[in-house]
């Protein structure tokens, strides 16, 4: 793909559930030039019924608009400096539009819990071994499963669907007026038989779905179409730039870290916690703790499967301790720095940080959050703190275990500088736990789209020569205290064990 010299800035966009994210970089220096946002306070998720989770796909595409023009204004870049687009996006969501390309139904997103009982249901009919190998997980409560609520209950609206897309997809066609997907996107819905190198037939059959739905397959990185005349006027760009990559959130996180080759594993640690390693070959987990989907530069006769599990209860165990115990005005450094003052262990204070719902690694049981062994002479708010970031460290340590059984065979963890990971005290329990080093790098879910896209318009020999301008913030590795967090770690297991078993200690 030819490009004018002075065309080398990227735009990517990162399409999350409660805000749009946009980065600007130069592909000649690597530098970010900036990033923004939109909308300034959180987008609505509506549950209309208790477990659904609904987004208007025309609420992503008007902060998409604000967030490129808040990124413009503030970079004071020219538009017609911009040589390709890319995509990022909340995953597992199911955005129908009808012949006529209009949303036939809000979109019903990630955390929508609606079609549990038919993925389950599939699942056993189907059997266990056939899913597994054809599709690396369970049909469960992904975009295919989604789609078949909708036939089963709204047959109106399923009789109108043209297009099934993810919300990436979705973004794409206002931008190209093109509907399409990437294997990628289609193996995080169940959509992809990995087996047969073609869509879910099986899948798509015993639902009674239409295979025609699924839009045409694009390749996660290149030329996916380009901005039409009216995308262009709405977002303030020129027309014809090409949108050249896609990706779900979590696929593109690792990707923006440099996770690309088997081992690598790239961290997440916000509100909830993900763990995403990349292994060469079809991998799937018996006991369904973690999900395997087509990583971005996965190929049959290469295969890079991203192995994916998540953590439900994490940075939002540290934000209730902010909230409810911590003095008013105190900020995390605050925090930090108190949390420092107490010994690895925190001297026997112990807490499990699964408070936010069930816990798929933990077989989908919601066992709550505890604090064990709290003694009222011993423990103040420095204990408490070091408690809460050590229990956090634990579950990640406990799940890059599972990830290990799998045959996952770790390198190095990587992730970025904007959550959890920023605790020098967290970071240094899993790089101890976990015997391995970690690296905190300055990057994004947008800046690793826009690189990507940089990748997908040849403007880069690779995405690993993309990605290697991630500037280091920090290095941690294995510390002098290893037997004080084994002992630690010992302690979190066994009142782990016991809360699962219904008898905490």
């Amino acid at each position: 793909m030819e490009h004018c010299k002075s065309q080398t800035l990227l735009l990517g966009l990162d399409i999350g559930s409660s805000s749009v994210k946009a980065a600007l970089t130069d592909a000649r220096t690597g530098a970010t030039l900036g990033t923004a946002h939109a909308p300034e306070t959180e987008m609505t998720i509506a549950a209309p019924q208790p477990g659904w989770a609904e987004q208007d796909p025309e609420t992503w595409w008007a902060n998409c608009c604000a967030a490129v023009q808040a990124l413009l204004h503030h970079t004071r870049a020219n538009p017609a400096d911009i040589a390709a687009i890319g995509i990022a996006y909340q995953m597992h969501g199911m955005v129908a539009l009808d012949a006529a390309g209009q949303v036939v139904r809000p979109a019903i997103i990630w955390c929508d819990s609606r079609a549990v009982f038919l993925g389950e249901a599939a699942f056993q009919a189907l059997g266990a071994d056939y899913c597994l190998e054809h599709f690396l997980n369970a049909p469960g409560n992904f975009t295919a499963s989604k789609l078949k609520w909708v036939q089963a209950n709204e047959p109106e609206r399923y009789a109108r669907i043209r297009h099934l897309l993810l919300p990436g997809d979705y973004i794409a066609y206002r931008l190209t007026g093109a509907a399409a997907t990437t294997v990628s996107g289609l193996s995080e819905g169940i959509l992809w038989d990995f087996s047969q190198n073609n869509l879910a037939h099986g899948l798509l059959d015993h639902y009674g779905l239409d295979p025609a739905l699924v839009p045409p397959i694009v390749p996660t990185f290149g030329e996916q179409g380009r901005l039409t005349d009216a995308a262009a006027a709405a977002i303030g760009l020129r027309p014809g730039v090409p949108v050249t990559y896609r990706a779900g959130d979590q696929p593109n996180n690792a990707l923006a870290l440099n996770a690309l080759r088997p081992g690598d594993m790239a961290a997440n640690a916000g509100t909830s916690g993900v763990v995403y390693g990349v292994i060469d070959q079809r991998t799937a987990d018996p006991q369904n703790r973690v999900n395997s989907f087509a990583h971005v530069n996965h190929q049959p006769d290469a295969p890079r499967i991203g192995v994916l599990l998540c953590i439900n209860g994490c940075g939002i165990q540290y934000r209730w301790m902010r909230q409810q115990i911590a003095e008013a005005g105190s900020t995390y450094a605050d925090m930090e720095r108190l949390a420092a003052t107490a010994p690895v262990g925190s001297d026997g204070l112990c807490m499990l940080p699964f408070g936010n719902g069930a816990e798929r690694m933990l077989g989908n049981r919601a066992i709550g959050a505890h604090i064990a062994h709290l003694d009222f002479n011993r423990h103040d708010r420095a204990h408490l703190y070091r408690a809460a970031l050590e229990g956090v460290a634990c579950a990640f340590v406990y799940g890059i275990q599972i990830l290990r059984e799998l045959g996952l065979p770790l390198s190095v963890i990587r992730a970025g500088n904007d959550n959890l990971f920023q605790s020098a005290i967290f970071s240094e329990t899993i790089a101890t736990l976990a015997g391995t080093e970690i690296e905190i790098l300055a990057t994004n879910g947008a800046v690793g789209a826009a690189r990507a896209a940089g990748v997908g318009a040849g403007l880069y020999e690779s995405a690993e020569t993309a990605m290697q301008t991630n500037a280091l913030v920090a290095r941690y590795t294995p510390n002098q205290d290893a037997d004080a967090c084994r002992q630690a770690y010992k302690t979190w297991e066994n009142l782990l064990q016991s809360a699962r078993s219904g008898h905490i200690l």
